[in-house]
């Protein structure tokens, strides 16, 4: 048997490419929408197994590395092609057939590069939950950890799957008519026993079926485009603009800042960060060590948190539960060490409060004459919190979580702490 392809029959490489790329669809996409039906279901509230969250990550991840495979083998079997006598169609004096079967081909092949890689660079765009199984790491060069570009090609690949369904259930309808209803060779010569296989009838090719082919794709591309960009609310304010203190004395401003957690799950590092939260500081940068230096309160609107691929699983009921805890609320006394400053108190978190250690650092702040930027995080226990306690071991989501701040103050002016100043954070 040939290896490569003649005017009659296709040969072994090619048979081999499209028989591989067939298993890997027909599993690939039954993946796909079993485990986005398991993640939707752990969004619906109620209590949901640990089981049930590692059975939906392992089908996740089974599913892009199974992707990235056929994104690999797609590119194979196009080089490949491009190489090979393509041989002709049988029913190539059937215009109108022979025009929609070219056409399918052309969708065919751009749905198998394009769905798997608008779910890579998805994927790349984003941290945590369900890892590509493959030593090169989960970043792409020139891919931004973007929530925008990871709706935005999120959108495109869904528009591509369902072109790659319609496409392949054409193409396998096709198939079947040579088949059963004409009873020609078209599907024998794909596989791999010996045949008699007819010459193919003289046709003339066009660019019809590619550019009708790109035609559909320029559709189905507005399309993905269209669903995919998402629909921002409206401008949540900053830290910057968050901070007053109703008393006069030693009151404080903050003028810039981040409010950072790193998650574990799946033994990958999953970093977000809160947009919106208030910290009313009082602060005495003159007290001596050893003795109380001030106080602060940090007020944080939980909805604002952005954590990656699993920003909507971790407001849910199981875990932050923000339909019903908007707020989290540290009051916290400031102490001057000998090392340094801590400051310590009690963390209201969903309902439960527990005593927090945050030990900082201050240094003078870049471009201010009298301002200070202050640096530090802790280690909270998700658990103390009622956080995802349904899953009590930590072997899909680990029990530490850690809390980074890094902000710069300034004294406050009297008309920065005139009452009604302030801006809460939003619900």
């Amino acid at each position: 048997m040939s290896q490569t392809n003649t005017a009659r029959s296709y040969g072994t490489v090619t048979k081999t490419l499209h028989w591989l790329t067939a298993l890997l669809i027909l599993t690939v996409l039954p993946l796909g929408l079993i485990a986005s039906n398991l993640a939707d279901s752990l969004q619906q509230g109620g209590s949901v197994p640990e089981a049930r969250i590692a059975l939906t990550g392992t089908l996740f991840s089974l599913h892009k590395t199974l992707g990235l495979t056929l994104f690999a083998v797609a590119l194979v079997r196009i080089l490949w092609a491009l190489t090979q006598v393509r041989p002709g169609l049988l029913n190539a004096d059937h215009k109108a057939e022979a025009f929609l079967a070219e056409t399918i081909h052309f969708v065919l092949y751009g749905a198998l590069v394009l769905t798997p890689l608008t779910g890579w660079i998805t994927h790349a765009a984003t941290t945590g939950f369900a890892p590509i199984w493959w030593p090169f790491g989960q970043s792409l060069p020139f891919v931004p950890k973007s929530q925008d570009v990871a709706h935005l090609f999120a959108g495109l690949h869904v528009a591509f799957q369902w072109t790659l369904l319609a496409a392949l259930a054409l193409h396998i309808a096709g198939a079947l008519k040579h088949h059963v209803i004409d009873r020609d060779a078209t599907l024998r010569r794909m596989w791999f026993a010996r045949a008699d296989l007819p010459v193919p009838p003289t046709a003339a090719h066009t660019r019809r079926p590619a550019l009708a082919a790109a035609a559909l794709w320029a559709a189905v591309l507005g399309y993905g485009v269209v669903t995919g960009v998402p629909q921002h609310d409206a401008p949540q304010t900053t830290a910057a603009e968050q901070t007053t203190n109703t008393s006069v004395e030693n009151a404080w401003t903050v003028t810039d800042g981040t409010l950072d957690i790193a998650i574990t799950q799946f033994g990958n590092s999953v970093t977000g960060r809160f947009a919106n939260w208030q910290a009313d500081i009082r602060f005495d940068p003159d007290a001596a060590p050893g003795t109380q230096a001030g106080d602060v309160t940090v007020t944080v609107a939980i909805p604002s948190l952005t954590l990656g691929s699993v920003t909507e699983q971790a407001m849910g009921p199981d875990f932050f539960d923000a339909g019903t805890y908007a707020r989290a609320i540290f009051e916290g006394q400031i102490e001057h060490t000998d090392t340094g400053y801590v400051a310590t108190g009690p963390l209201t978190l969903k309902g439960q409060s527990a005593d927090i250690r945050l030990p900082f650092t201050l240094t003078q702040a870049d471009g201010t004459a009298d301002g200070l930027r202050m640096t530090g995080d802790l280690e909270l226990n998700r658990l103390d919190y009622g956080i995802g306690a349904q899953m009590p071991e930590g072997d899909t989501l680990a029990l530490d979580v850690r809390v980074s701040v890094d902000l710069t103050a300034t004294p406050a002016t009297r008309d920065q702490i005139l009452p009604g100043a302030d801006t809460p954070p939003s619900q």
